[in-house]
């Protein structure tokens, strides 16, 4: 096998670890997740994922980003594909939940989960989860914004306050789901977000109606 091929095999064997090291986290938490526990997940020796990782630290930091990675690819990117302003807002929202109600992860939210489970514990793992929390409001406030300047929120409209609310209708959602068994919560986060979202747009009829 010439370098590049073992270079390609090991890149996909890092791939599928670190798919199933995200999955695994939702379920089990992330300070639960070990080489040995993914290594017998994808019947692989423990031995093959020291060539990757040495640490456990440094696997839950890997998992992170992965955990980002599918973040970025399954609900901000197909939002920022919507139009400037309150539809892509929107967009983010309906694809947050979306994500959720389709059950892509085993244990709902990723984040929600791991920033529970680390929000006492100082260190790398916490910061780079503070880290990507900013981030993410950051975004959702930069769309309240950008909605505001293309006169399509009123002027009034507080960027920080609307950030909060989105993700803590989130939060609220992907958690009361998991524990009561019924989407019916994500219907709710849809509602109350279309309802905020309509009660501060110039234009009301510019949200659409809340289905998936």
């Amino acid at each position: 096998m010439t370098r590049d091929g073992r270079l390609a095999r090991g890149d996909r064997t890092r791939a599928a670890v670190l798919d199933t090291a995200v999955a695994l986290a939702t379920r089990d938490g992330l300070d639960g997740l070990s080489l040995a526990q993914v290594a017998e997940e994808l019947h692989l020796s423990k031995s093959a994922l020291f060539a990757h990782w040495r640490r456990k630290e440094e696997l839950q930091l890997a998992t992170i980003e992965r955990a980002r990675e599918q973040w970025l690819e399954q609900v901000i990117g197909p939002a920022l594909r919507e139009p400037r302003g309150v539809r892509r807002l929107w967009a983010l929202h309906r694809r947050r939940i979306a994500f959720y109600a389709d059950a892509v992860l085993p244990g709902g939210c990723f984040f929600a989960n791991a920033e529970f489970e680390f929000n006492a514990r100082p260190g790398p793992v916490k910061d780079r989860l503070a880290e990507i929390l900013a981030d993410w409001l950051g975004l959702l406030e930069r769309l309240a914004r950008e909605a505001i300047e293309a006169g399509e929120l009123v002027p009034e409209t507080d960027p920080a306050l609307l950030a909060y609310e989105s993700e803590a209708l989130g939060l609220a959602a992907v958690m009361q789901s998991r524990l009561a068994g019924t989407d019916a919560p994500y219907d709710l986060a849809l509602r109350s977000m279309r309802a905020r979202l309509r009660s501060l747009s110039t234009d009301p009829g510019t949200i659409e109606e809340y289905g998936r």
